[in-house]
């Protein structure tokens, strides 16, 4: 078994092979976004590096947000590529699960945050521990301040990770003091190999999609679809 998984969600560009055993190959490159320029050479170099053709793979996993919207986009575009090629199956991930995937074993709340700019956060929260998560909540847009409210109120020690970490720390210290932990710098940004295990668990239970029906999700609508229903709303 062998499942492709990519991530292009946030700022980092990433993508993974992973079999039954072990993690076979691995691409990062988290400086300058330019993930339509540099993504595909990325891709070609860890296929060729790994002496694996596209056409062994057996499911195609993308993280399909939330995140930057062009981002979404260039990583579901390419899984989509990849899967009509080969006419092997895709994995939709949720880019805040694998974002949490890495600190699995923290025995307490796992709080993956992006930023979603005007002091909100793309989040969900799971519990941890023993290494199994447990989803708390769906995938969201909220408010940083309605977010640290809620983990005040669960009295738990809570693990952060994500670039929100980096905007919002100490506002996070400030409402949480001891019970806030941060994952270090190589797991406090996504991997395309936790991609790709979920991706194999999710393929192993059936969880598959025609590359056709593999779609972003963005939880939220775009800043120019919300300009737009603003000025409509405004002309009513």
């Amino acid at each position: 078994m062998l499942i492709f998984g990519i991530d292009t969600c946030c700022a980092a560009a990433t993508a993974a092979l992973v079999d039954d055993r072990i993690m076979v190959a691995q691409t990062v490159l988290n400086q300058n976004k330019t993930h339509s320029e540099k993504l595909m050479p990325q891709i070609e170099k860890m296929f060729e590096a790994a002496e694996v053709e596209p056409s062994a793979v057996d499911a195609f996993a993308a993280a399909v947000g939330p995140g930057s919207f062009t981002g979404v986009r260039i990583g579901v575009a390419t899984v989509k590529a990849l899967a009509q090629a080969t006419k092997k199956p895709c994995i939709e991930v949720s880019t805040l699960e694998a974002l949490a995937f890495s600190s699995k074993f923290f025995d307490g709340i796992l709080c993956p945050m992006l930023d979603a700019r005007r002091n909100q956060v793309y989040n969900a929260l799971f519990q941890g521990g023993k290494g199994e998560m447990t989803r708390l909540c769906d995938d969201r847009a909220v408010a940083l301040d309605e977010l640290l409210d809620d983990l005040r109120k669960m009295d738990k020690d809570v693990i952060f990770m994500g670039d929100a970490t980096l905007v919002f720390e100490a506002e996070i210290k400030g409402a949480l003091g001891e019970r806030a932990f941060f994952a270090p710098k190589i797991s406090n940004f996504n991997l395309g190999g936790a991609v790709a295990e979920i991706g194999l668990s999710k393929f192993e239970n059936g969880e598959t999609v025609d590359y056709g029906a593999l779609v972003p999700k963005y939880v939220r609508l775009s800043q120019a679809e919300r300009e737009k229903l603003e000025r409509e709303s405004k002309e009513l």
